[in-house]
């Protein structure tokens, strides 16, 4: 079994601190680890947020938390990196990042990953015209939203993400839902784009339980239209806990993998 979304950033950057992750998988019988970091969490990353800094309405709040998350190097993470390239593991771990995807960043993108020889990158969309729509502390803002706007929104960025070139795996795709808030129009057509637009360059979708294990939801993975879509279109769909912490490392992934055995 696979997990394939991992965040180690609760503890050092420590050959301990990996284990930690590598036994719980063993533990849960995943056979291969995708262990990543947010990119916010960099200074080098910093400027990819200058938009979120400066949106209306919620922008001192965002400022002052992205201002609290950019301060670790990327080269300590490499470096961490490096040093476990060269351990005999149990299972196979693989490196990453998880990047915040802006249409207007895509060079700035390219460039400070191009420099490292990552075993994936996994593009994700967190932000939506300058707003954080998972983010709790910004949750009120839903009420004054135009549901239906948000969601198309949510799904043409990540066309436009799947069509940038430059990852290899596509985050939680419909983290859209995660204070159950949904449009009352059918997302279909958007989602047989995305579905092509994935197929077409070669990305891998994650079959996510980080808003069952995080958020509390009510829907473990994505949900089923989706799914089926992307599955009938040929995209590979990665099963994944989006867990912060060793504990929640394969949380549910076998359930997940009977959920996707449903549809193929």
């Amino acid at each position: 079994m696979i997990d394939g979304h991992v965040h180690i950033e609760r503890g050092p950057y420590t050959e301990e601190w990996i284990m930690e992750f590598v036994k719980k998988a063993k533990e849960r019988n995943i056979h291969k680890l995708y262990l990543l970091e947010h990119s916010h969490r960099f200074m080098e990353f910093k400027d990819l947020y200058d938009s979120i800094k400066e949106a209306d309405g919620c922008s001192k709040l965002q400022k002052q938390w992205l201002d609290s998350k950019c301060t670790v190097s990327l080269n300590e993470y490499k470096d961490l990196i490096m040093k476990i390239r060269t351990k005999q593991l149990p299972i196979e771990v693989n490196f990453g990042l998880e990047i915040c995807y802006f249409p207007d960043k895509e060079e700035y993108i390219k460039t400070i990953t191009s420099d490292f020889n990552w075993d994936f990158l996994t593009g994700s969309i967190h932000w939506i015209d300058g707003w954080g729509f998972d983010h709790p502390k910004t949750k009120d803002l839903w009420e004054h939203k135009d549901i239906n706007h948000i969601y198309e929104k949510y799904y043409n960025l990540m066309i436009k993400l799947a069509r940038a070139k430059l990852f290899n795996i596509l985050a939680h795709p419909d983290s859209i839902k995660c204070f159950n808030y949904y449009p009352k129009k059918d997302l279909s057509y958007l989602y047989e784009k995305l579905a092509l637009s994935l197929k077409d360059n070669n990305l891998k979708a994650e079959f996510s339980n980080g808003l069952f294990i995080n958020y509390n939801h009510n829907e473990l993975g994505m949900n089923r239209k989706l799914l089926k879509i992307l599955i009938n279109n040929g995209v590979e769909i990665v099963t994944a806990s989006d867990a912060h912490s060793p504990n929640d490392v394969g949380r549910y992934i076998k359930e997940a993998n009977k959920i996707l055995n449903q549809f193929v």
